[in-house]
């Protein structure tokens, strides 16, 4: 018997049956003859992955949208569509070959989105992929800022997605650990966060209950240092499924290290390292997962590799 569940942020197709399980991703499609280039949609990105160029409004990071599709409802002219494609890892080299019938001026915004984020990988493969193709592009706008002449870019600052472990100290004394923050990225909400994101690439990464961080003091030694963060709840969330997507592209795309869930002793929370087991067992690889149980008086009441 076939089966179809359909979800948001992102948005992903399940189909079932005994020899296949394929996996869809949501996606943004713009029709450029619709589009007027008001910018309303702009603002509804949170993402910052939408601008206006050339007049036209653009996905200029297809690595960036969530598929939530918030700027559908923004959009007077119905310009903008879903559409699902299967959910594969992430290939620059494509989403760089569908910009370029789009010009130069969508290429380099996508250039600086991506160096604007850290993602120095991604933006050195875009990079010799042009060079390699004679595509004239002039990247020394780069550093400048300077990425299109009429882009408008509104997304919501507390969604655009940062890293910067590069301005986090990697200490060895406790002393040193005082006030400073061990954060490394932005953001850290797993509905908001990008699976593929350069931080997670080959990183320890923590999954904490919301409750988490306000319970226990020494949060950010114990568990921040050198790790990257997603947080969570699973009893008020919505649409618990797209985490356990989320996790599964992180295991198997991503290829991250570890995992540590940090949960309270409420019972609620044990659900938080269920969505963390369920994505172990979806996924390709296997790695090695933590649980932490913390009291809700701060104390740490199990901590063990399952």
């Amino acid at each position: 018997m076939v089966q179809f569940y359909k979800y948001i942020a992102p948005i992903f197709v399940v189909l079932n049956n005994s020899t296949e399980k394929k996996m869809l991703r949501s996606i943004i499609k713009i029709d450029e003859k619709l589009c007027n280039g008001c910018g309303i949609c702009v603002t509804g990105c949170h993402e910052g992955a939408l601008q206006i160029i050339d007049s036209k409004a653009r996905l200029i990071s297809e690595l960036f949208c969530d598929g939530l599709g918030a700027c559908l409802s923004e959009c007077p002219m119905r310009a903008i569509t879903i559409e699902e494609r299967e959910a594969e890892p992430y290939d620059e080299i494509a989403v760089i070959e569908r910009m370029i019938p789009q010009g130069k001026s969508t290429i380099l915004a996508h250039l600086k989105h991506l160096k604007e984020h850290n993602e120095t990988e991604i933006l050195a493969q875009a990079i010799n992929y042009l060079k390699s193709k004679n595509i004239d592009i002039d990247f020394s706008q780069l550093n400048t800022g300077k990425a299109a002449n009429n882009h408008i870019h509104h997304g919501c600052p507390g969604g655009r997605e940062i890293s910067f472990k590069a301005n986090v100290d990697t200490v060895s004394t406790e002393q040193n650990f005082n006030n400073k923050s061990q954060l490394r990225q932005w953001p850290v909400q797993m509905h908001l966060l990008n699976p593929e994101a350069g931080y997670f690439k080959n990183a320890d990464v923590v999954l904490a209950a919301d409750c988490v961080a306000y319970s226990f003091g020494d949060f950010h030694r114990k568990f921040l240092a050198n790790k990257a963060l997603a947080i969570a709840c699973p009893k008020l969330d919505s649409n618990i499924q797209s985490y356990i997507d989320k996790l599964r592209i992180m295991i198997n795309n991503s290829f991250i290290n570890t995992l540590t869930v940090v949960i309270m002793e409420v019972p609620c929370c044990t659900k938080l390292l269920n969505i963390a087991m369920q994505a172990l067992a979806e996924a390709d690889r296997k790695i090695p997962v933590k649980v932490v149980v913390v009291g809700i008086q701060g104390d740490i009441i199990k901590e063990e590799w399952i």
